[in-house]
């Protein structure tokens, strides 16, 4: 596969920042935007690209943290934790759904993007991927454990293409209750996907992060995200 860095233009004409691209053996694909956890575009989300060209797919991460600090990848540890927490602390979301809609369209525009367009994001990045639905026009949607979706089941209407919705059963940052929430009030939804993952905590997908992956619960959500998108955003 081949990997490079883009360069997408904000919308609202304050600069541009940078995109880690992955694209698969084959040369081009569907595109998918890969929105990155509170960590930055470390090497958990480069990796996550790489594992979506293995399917096929043509992955890109963009620096939603660039308007703080450009290119932070920070690692999954007590000091990284503590400067994440910090930078959150000052992250507008709303911008950030902005950039990311605006990675979209630069993803679509490449000339080895074919066929749709979705997103995939992780933590703060599933909360991300979920406002985007609703606030863009991605042809998929896969959101990891973003605390912030029972909080915005208002804009669920909004979501017009097919989501697969992905959650810990014993996440201690997200309550079971606001997860029975999001799931009453998306699962009866037509194209929409809700699996909670009994027994997995946050982050369970992260491989690179000891204190949260969970090899099983990872897996199993793998599969389903790869089987959703394989009916959602086939390759070929």
């Amino acid at each position: 596969m081949h990997e490079r860095s883009e360069q997408v233009a904000a919308v609202d004409g304050s600069g541009s920042f940078a995109a880690h691209l992955t694209v698969p053996d084959a040369g081009s694909g569907p595109g998918i935007v890969v929105i990155h956890e509170i960590f930055g575009v470390n090497d958990y989300i480069t990796s996550a690209c790489r594992r979506l060209a293995d399917l096929g797919y043509v992955a890109m991460a963009p620096d939603l943290f660039w308007r703080i600090v450009p290119g932070l990848a920070l690692a999954h540890d007590e000091q990284g934790l503590t400067r994440a927490i910090e930078n959150v602390g000052r992250f507008d979301a709303e911008a950030a759904v902005g950039d990311a809609a605006a990675a979209l369209e630069h993803l679509r525009s490449l000339p080895e993007v074919t066929g749709g367009v979705g997103v995939l994001g992780f933590c703060l990045g599933g909360t991300l991927a979920y406002l985007v639905a609703a606030a863009a026009s991605p042809d998929a949607a896969v959101s990891y454990y973003g605390s912030g979706v029972p909080g915005a089941l208002d804009q669920a209407d909004d979501i017009t293409c097919p989501l697969l919705v992905h959650f810990g059963g014993d996440d201690p940052y997200i309550p079971r209750e606001q997860i029975e929430a999001a799931r009453e009030a998306l699962a009866s939804r037509p194209g929409v996907s809700f699996v909670v993952h009994e027994g997995a905590g946050h982050a369970f997908d992260n491989s690179l992060a000891p204190m949260f992956h969970q090899p099983e619960a990872a897996g199993a959500a793998w599969q389903h995200t790869a089987d959703f998108l394989a009916e959602a955003l086939p390759v070929g």
